[in-house]
């Protein structure tokens, strides 16, 4: 009997995986975009360096692959041997979800033999249960907590017990190897806060300590920009606390970054002001706040999964951000590509005729920025029942959605507080809430499992319950000027207090109550199924350059 249940569950599992037409369907949602740059100007020296950092995140890619799923590796090699149609889709479509389950559809597995997407990933020991591994680290020393509960390190069975196993051993000859690539780059480059990043970065993957990287990539100068390294938390979602290693090799838009330094000045202003307790304010941020607006060259590992990023805010150790600050990356030839591709395409389908021409992309830029820059701002060190700990850790798998959101949602009201000041034009509120509006529903399509689909999700319910936005009878939405504000500031409040009194419970009532995706939205998200969700890249600077590292654009 056991075998034949057995027999019946596997045929149950073909069933599910999609056919060869409806994968390529699921692939479609991600629309093929050249991202690039040109680089004519730069000399046939840095556009050597330039190919040294894509191979190196040819490396990350290989890790992440690791990181997400014990058997990833295994399984691509069989994938790439098998050279039916069928094959080919499932291929192309597990390279996009840098595994076998569809980050968009609540990680549907699309390959026969996945299991369910592990929410551990691969940070903590094979077959432990969450419950298991959180009373191990709670039983350790406070050093040895600290180190169980940081970045770079993962969790494996020792024994009856576990045991910490930092990253440079357990991604020992992966991390030489692109150690070796960043030290050939760091030669060939004569930009010496570049020359400094790279050879410490190289440091730091043989020694697992990243602070002196972390401080040398804030202090970078010059037209090359790389990121490259464990940094996000997403993909552990047992705890947020383990770091997936990405990659993003770009070069600056000087103008660009230039015009957008003004921000850097207000951040103090925007902080003494927010609408929480005194009590919970930064009276001094640190002084290092650089936004840098680049276009990306390359991306890799856990930057260049699903949903493409068009912007972050790191580091995301508090050691560094406490004393250091944090640095802001804009990356608009992303952001150009994502506004034209999809956000314009939705807007027609989501938002009255007369509200349509009040969605631009300077409202869309000026928002991702702000949402960078308040990731930096409000509650991060925190003190809970006398303990000295950090909202990251309080806040465990609820930490990452209700982070966006308070990202999200703060940049309104920190935009706001800049355009009542002055700092910014008053013709900049005509169009940032409809443009906001719009884009709810190109991130909410990336999926509540998602951050920053579920942190979406918590925005838009909060202000529709305040009757900030509101649903039209024909089915599309629009802003209410009169109450939008107001709904602004209230979540803002909410969100940061939870954060800063480290309150677990109520950040998770708050992400179950309105990190859902209600009735009227999914009729509208019906309509959208002809718009791409993302955009999928094709590196086509990156590809010459690995092709001939002396060619320009």
């Amino acid at each position: 009997m056991l075998g034949c249940a057995v027999a019946v569950s596997l045929v149950a599992q073909e069933a599910a995986v999609p056919s060869t037409v409806k994968l390529q369907s699921m692939a479609a949602r991600f629309a093929p975009t050249d991202i690039g740059a040109d680089l004519s100007a730069f000399s046939a020296a840095d556009r050597r360096v330039l190919a040294k950092l894509v191979e190196a995140s040819k490396v990350m890619d290989a890790l992440f692959l690791r990181q997400v799923w014990v058997g990833n590796e295994a399984m691509l090699l069989d994938l790439v041997r098998d050279q039916t149609p069928g094959g080919r889709a499932r291929l192309h479509y597990f390279l996009i979800n840098k595994g076998p389950w569809s980050r968009l559809d609540q990680h549907q597995i699309f390959v026969a033999g996945a299991p369910a997407k592990p929410e551990s990933a691969n940070f903590y020991a094979a077959g432990a249960t969450k419950a298991e591994v959180e009373r191990w680290i709670q039983s350790l020393p406070e050093a040895e907590r600290a180190r169980a509960t940081g970045f770079f390190t993962v969790i494996r069975r020792s024994g009856n017990s576990f045991s910490l196993v930092p990253y440079n051993v357990e991604y020992q000859a992966e991390l030489a190897h692109a150690a070796a690539l960043l030290r050939e780059a760091a030669a060939l480059t004569s930009e010496p806060t570049l020359k400094a990043y790279l050879t410490k970065r190289a440091d730091a993957f043989l020694s697992n300590d990243y602070y002196d990287s972390d401080v040398a990539w804030m202090e970078l100068k010059g037209a090359i920009e790389p990121t490259i390294g464990p940094y996000e938390v997403y993909e552990d979602e047992w705890f947020n606390y383990k770091a997936a290693f990405e990659s993003f090799i770009t070069v600056q838009d000087a103008a660009e970054s230039a015009k957008l330094q003004r921000f850097s000045g207000e951040l103090q202003d925007i902080e003494d002001h927010l609408p929480i307790d005194p009590k919970h304010r930064n009276p001094k941020l640190a002084a290092l706040s650089p936004i840098a607006v680049v276009n990306e060259i390359y991306a890799a590992g856990d930057a260049n999964r699903g949903v493409q990023t068009a912007a972050f805010n790191l580091p995301n150790d508090e050691r560094v951000t406490r004393e250091k600050g944090a640095k802001r990356v804009m990356l608009k030839n992303v952001q150009e590509a994502k506004f034209s591709r999809i956000l314009t395409p939705i807007s027609k389908v989501v938002l009255g005729s007369a509200d349509q021409k009040n969605v631009a992309f300077d409202a869309f830029f000026t928002h991702i920025l702000a949402h960078e820059l308040m990731h930096g701002l409000g509650p991060h060190n925190i003190t809970v029942g006398g303990r000295q700990t950090t909202v990251r850790q309080e806040m465990k798998e609820a930490s990452s959605a209700l982070e966006e959101a308070k990202a999200d949602i703060s940049s309104l009201w920190a935009i706001q507080h800049m355009i009542d000041k002055g700092v910014l034009p008053k013709s900049l509120e005509q169009t940032l809430y409809t443009t906001f509006l719009a884009s709810t529903f190109r991130s909410i399509r990336f999926g509540i499992n998602e951050a920053h689909g579920r942190g979406i999700a918590i925005q838009f319910n909060y202000l529709v319950d305040q009757g900030g936005f509101v649903v039209r009878p024909d089915g599309t939405f629009a802003v209410n000027a009169a109450k939008v504000k107001d709904g602004v500031t209230s979540l803002t409040h909410e969100i940061m207090t939870i954060q800063a009194e480290g309150d677990y419970a109520k950040a998770l009532a708050l992400r179950d109550r309105l990190g859902v995706i209600r009735l009227p939205v999914q009729r509208a998200l019906d309509k959208l199924t002809a718009v791409p969700v993302d955009i999928e890249p094709r590196f086509t600077t990156a590809a010459r350059l690995l092709a001939d590292p002396a060619s320009g654009r």
